[in-house]
């Protein structure tokens, strides 16, 4: 790997957000959710988890994504319920996006907790069980005729604004990953196949040179 190549790396990884996610309920058109990756990639994103009950394979159209599904970790789960159960163990509120009598502007939300941001179906929207079980609704006013925007566009515009506070609290002036997991998307991201092998021999990564060489 070039020292310019781990450099990039790094700068990215620097800035990652693990406190802040996406989790799809049934979003299985490949266009929006490789589109909903490449902006949690763009907005610094680590890991999104994705619901789909008909299927255990979440799809992706690579030409969308445009490699952003190499640099956002994806999580995948069979039921809404214990996706939102796990995020709520580990500390996230989860704000739905549904129109309900209870949403609120999406903008009035404090985005640098931990937030996971909950979208659902293209069609349909999030299931009844899921908007009972999160923490709160969230819209974004529609000022036209149509009531609601595309599910990509929709993840597009609460992130930015997550990101917006984010930046405004310092939140990627400074590591926010612990070592471990740092150390280990490092490697795994500028030496795939060699990081492949060795999770397939059940051997832990060697350390990296102060310029991404393999020491060892």
């Amino acid at each position: 790997m070039l020292p310019r190549r781990y450099k990039k790396l790094k700068q990215v990884l620097d800035r990652r957000q693990p406190d802040l996610t996406v989790l799809t309920e049934d979003v299985h058109k490949p266009h929006n959710l490789s589109a909903i990756m490449r902006t949690c990639d763009a907005v610094g994103v680590f890991s999104i988890h994705a619901v789909s009950s008909h299927s255990d394979e979440i799809p992706t159209y690579s030409q969308v994504a445009q490699g952003s599904e190499k640099w956002v970790n994806l999580y995948t789960h069979s039921q809404i319920k214990t996706a939102i159960e796990q995020l709520h163990q580990e500390g996230f509120k989860i704000y739905a996006a549904h129109l309900s009598k209870e949403a609120v502007d999406y903008r009035q939300i404090d985005y640098t907790q931990p937030t996971a941001i909950l979208l659902g179906a293209e069609k349909w929207g999030v299931s009844q069980e899921a908007a009972e079980r999160v923490d709160g609704h969230i819209i974004i006013p529609m000022l036209g005729m149509v009531e609601s925007l595309n599910v990509s566009v929709a993840a597009a515009v609460i992130l930015f604004e997550a990101q917006r506070q984010r930046l405004k609290a310092g939140f990627y002036d400074r590591v926010r990953l612990d070592r471990t997991t740092y150390q280990q998307t490092i490697f795994e991201w500028g030496y795939p196949k060699i990081a492949a092998l060795h999770r397939q021999k059940g051997e832990s990564y060697p350390p990296l040179g102060e310029e991404g060489e393999i020491i060892g």
